[in-house]
């Protein structure tokens, strides 16, 4: 019934299988690719033919992770897999940049890729899994797609060794310092997504030429498949050699662009492109009646006609858009500061691209909850970027989070996070919210500059600032150019994307997407250095408006101070079914919250209620010393005394005797329930009973007054115990009232006891 090809792969320790021919067999391509014990479907449906008016390229990437494949039910009240998560989102991205570039100019049939994750063993990250069943599925598919392609996720330990396709948690981890997926051909790199603990430049490239390598390996199993399962490749019409009609369209308005993409100002230059294009329109009218198609077909070499035109000044001539050097970085502005009730705030404008960045400061209920396949999360840190219409002088819909922006707010997130403070040393969540306000180029990066700004204004004490920049390439045949800190343009008629995020010390992240086929180690080598010294002259820049971090967070803040307790007192703090935090914060009006390991954060915009809550918490928590003086309340009266609760949770006795130096008739004369005193204690039995004293205390000043009442009589020692067992029972020795306790005589007789002494101290004084 099934035709089924399998092809296997030790792989990094474990066994990578790929499987074709027994599921999803209506799909044009259906792989089944198994890592460990993480399983992933991928398939690949494609339109046969070209929708019409369709001018771009549309394949869509869904990458969904189902539930069960972690044995775990979703949470929410549908109870079912819903909205694509920021993983999905990202994910999905991660698939789709290395393989878009791999389709022939000119295709437009739509494409879908749908991987799901079946089962997750909790180690194998299924990105790397779902990423070569993608590459893979389309392989076999015959769809036009050069590739195929291989994925590895590579971490670098302390040790100075590259680690193939560790855990995520293991990559950032304490042994960690990397986390890097790369995807390439068998010839060149074709995308790089990664996080780092500040690593140099030689050490990521390093870790990308391992990533190649080993991606390399899988590249071989995906042709052994394809040769046992690949379909017929499909029959694709010509190309149409249009070299005459684009020098005819050059010969119209070639000078028209060339004399528009000399203009520095954006919106000036747009206005220029567009006149030459009407003008091209224009020319040609005389077809869009006649024949329509061949009227578009010119009119879609305009952009053709661009790219050259850019290209050319760029590669022969070092002639950028905008007239700067080739490793000329924008002037740049920073200032912080710039919203009065934010936390922390940043403008941060290069060129003609400019992000309001803002810092928001929380306590621990504010953290991110994320239900994903390895159960329920949480995060302190998050970043979000937010992309108007406006900020490009465009109309469009406004609200909605797109996968771009997803995809550039995890970008900035995972360049900042590296020089973040432990939750230890800073325990509040964090927020940045980056607003682009103008675009021409590389907004996320001017995320991470206003980002690292911001946090710093708001008393985020960051290890060191982090800048960031976008970098550029422009490629025919053999020769190619690097641009540093590139414009729209020049990212859109260009090459590469390449963008670089890091701290004086090193590379924090590294991001990069290509529309060739690849690069090699020579040109990945020049724009690491030149984004090298960009970064340097951005962080000088920024230095300008803030070179470190506040020293205490904004007034507008509040206010978190941690104390670490004893396990075994949590209950106490907690109280039965956490009456006692309750009251707590009722009392004090400060919030609390104390996990499992005994550490407890108090939050307050106000500093006397946090100190009262800590007040409060030691008393539970700390022991009560005997000879020390605290304050406490009356909290009950009995006839021979007061009850008296101090240290926040203990209660003590003080005796009528111990109220005052003069007799006292009865408790109520001297004290009433809730009357704040001062108390010295003098004594904590072995029961942990404690009996408390107020006369030797200064009730308006606290301090120790000197005892004037004559010690009391001790009580008498315990006797010894008669002799051996064995021997005649002696008689019992007799028992003073004050005095020393005679023993039981087993030996003889017992020695009698002492000579009668004071009267013993009465039974409900000795609790």
């Amino acid at each position: 019934m099934f035709d089924k090809k399998t092809v296997s792969l030790e792989w990094g320790g474990k066994t990578l299988t790929l499987e074709t021919g027994q599921i999803a067999r209506q799909a044009d391509g259906a792989v089944l690719a198994t890592y460990g014990e993480t399983v992933v479907l991928c398939a690949v449906t494609a339109a046969k033919s070209v929708k019409e008016g369709q001018d771009f390229f549309p394949l869509t990437v869904h990458y969904q992770e189902k539930f069960s494949a972690a044995g775990r039910i979703p949470g929410g009240f549908f109870k079912r897999e819903g909205r694509a998560t920021e993983k999905e989102t990202l994910t999905s991205r991660l698939i789709d940049r290395p393989c878009r570039p791999l389709f022939p100019e000119g295709f437009y049939n739509e494409i879908n890729v749908i991987c799901q994750v079946l089962s997750y063993d909790g180690e194998t990250e299924p990105d790397i899994v779902a990423m070569i069943a993608a590459s893979a599925a389309l392989t076999i598919s015959g769809l036009p797609f050069m590739g195929p392609i291989g994925a590895a996720r590579v971490g670098f330990s302390n040790d100075g060794e590259y680690v193939l396709n560790p855990t995520v948690a293991d990559a950032l981890g304490e042994d960690g310092n990397l986390d890097l997926v790369v995807a390439a051909t068998q010839d060149a790199v074709m995308m790089v997504e990664s996080e780092a603990k500040e690593l140099t430049e030689e050490q990521m490239l390093g870790a990308v030429m391992f990533a190649h390598e080993e991606s390399r390996k899988v590249i071989g199993a995906i042709i052994d498949l394809a040769e046992q399962a690949a379909k017929d490749p499909w029959e694709l019409d010509p190309v149409e050699d249009k070299t005459a009609a684009l020098e005819e369209l050059r010969g119209v308005i070639g000078n028209d662009l060339a004399a528009a993409y000399k203009i520095t100002d954006k919106s000036a230059r747009q206005d220029a492109v567009n006149a030459a294009r009407e003008k091209a329109r224009t020319h040609y009218a005389d077809l869009a009646e006649s024949d329509p198609a061949e009227y578009m077909g010119r009119l879609k070499l305009v952009k053709k006609l661009e790219s050259d035109i850019v290209r050319k000044a760029i590669l022969k001539d070092g002639q950028r858009i905008d007239g700067r050097k080739t490793d000329e970085v924008r002037p740049i502005e920073a200032m912080v500061g710039l919203l009065p009730r934010t936390h922390g705030s940043a403008l941060f404008t290069r060129g003609e691209t400019q992000a309001i960045c803002t810092t928001t400061l929380g306590t621990k209920d504010a953290e991110q909850m994320i239900d994903g396949l390895e159960g329920l999360s949480y995060s302190n840190f998050m970043l979000h970027y937010n992309f108007p219409p406006y900020s490009v002088g465009e109309v469009g819909r406004f609200g909605f989070t797109s996968r771009r922006e997803t995809g550039h707010g995890k970008l900035a997130f995972r360049a900042l996070r590296p020089v973040l403070p432990t939750v230890e040393d800073f325990p509040y969540t964090i927020r940045v919210l980056s607003d682009i306000t103008e675009s021409n180029g590389s907004s996320s990066m001017a995320t991470v500059c206003g980002g690292s700004l911001s946090m710093m204004d708001a008393g985020v004490p960051l290890t060191r600032p982090v800048s960031g920049i976008a970098m550029g390439l422009i490629l025919e045949g053999e020769e190619f150019t690097v641009l540093s800190d590139i414009l729209g343009d020049e990212d859109h008629l260009g090459d590469m994307d390449f963008k670089v995020a890091g701290s004086e010390e090193g590379i924090t992240s590294l991001q990069m997407d290509i529309k060739v086929a690849g690069i090699t180690q020579e040109i990945m080598t020049q724009a690491l250095e030149q984004a090298k010294a960009g970064r340097a002259h951005i962080l000088g820049k920024m230095t300008e408006a803030l070179s470190s971090s506040r020293g205490e967070v904004s007034k507008h803040a509040p206010r978190i101070e941690t104390m670490q307790i004893d396990k075994s007192k949590i209950r106490d703090v907690i109280g039965t079914g956490g009456k006692v935090i309750r009251e707590i914060v009722a009392e004090t009006g400060a919030k609390v919250d104390i996990d499992d390991e005994g550490v407890i954060k108090i939050s307050s915009s106000n500093a006397d209620e946090i100190a009262a809550a800590r007040k409060w918490i030691e008393g539970i928590t700390e022991e009560a010393e005997v000879g020390k003086i605290y304050e406490g309340k009356v909290v009950n009266i009995v006839d021979f005394g007061a009850f008296v609760n101090f240290m926040g949770g203990k209660d003590g006795l003080v005796h009528v005797s111990e109220m005052k130096n003069e007799r006292v008739e009865k408790p109520t004369d001297v004290v009433s329930e809730g009357q704040e005193v001062k108390v010295k204690v003098l004594e904590i039995d072995q029961r942990g009973k404690v009996r408390l004293s107020m006369r030797v205390v200064d009730q308006e000043t606290g301090e120790e007054l000197e005892d004037t009442r004559p010690p009391r009589e001790p009580r008498g020692d315990k006797g010894g115990r008669g002799g051996d067992r064995r021997g005649p029972r002696g008689g019992g020795g007799g028992r003073g009232r004050g005095g020393d306790r005679g023993g039981r005589g087993r030996d003889g007789g017992g020695d009698k006891g002492g000579n009668d002494g004071p009267a013993a101290m009465p039974d409900f004084l000795k609790d």
